[in-house]
């Protein structure tokens, strides 16, 4: 099966949640998945080749698609960009986290057809 959706999970320092997303999607055969995050004093943040990677951005709070949408506003003109409204607070792998973003990306995630 060939992966038809390529999706970035982007939090502030990608310590915890979009980690944690990532790991969970890593084997999911209908994604490709990366993580990445918006904190300006972290040694790499998104980039432009992150943002030509992925058709779809799933932000873990509005906060971050601000980020993206002021840091690279004319790289991801033509990306989508969902937010989870998953705060920070978790981590890496907590059972709740683990919860939250299975069934929150799940709405974007089977919008398409495998």
């Amino acid at each position: 099966m060939s992966r038809w959706l390529t999706v970035l999970f982007v939090c502030s320092k990608n310590q915890w949640r979009s980690p944690t997303a990532e790991a969970i999607y890593r084997d999911d055969d209908r994604i490709s998945v990366r993580s990445q995050h918006t904190a300006r004093a972290a040694a790499q943040t998104v980039r432009s080749s992150d943002i030509a990677w992925a058709g779809d951005f799933l932000v873990m709070e509005d906060n971050r698609r601000q980020r993206i949408l002021a840091d690279l506003a004319r790289e991801s003109k033509f990306n989508t960009v969902h937010i989870l409204d998953i705060t920070d607070g978790y981590q890496c792998m907590d059972a709740e986290l683990v919860e939250l973003i299975k069934s929150a990306p799940s709405r974007i995630i089977e919008r398409f057809p495998f």
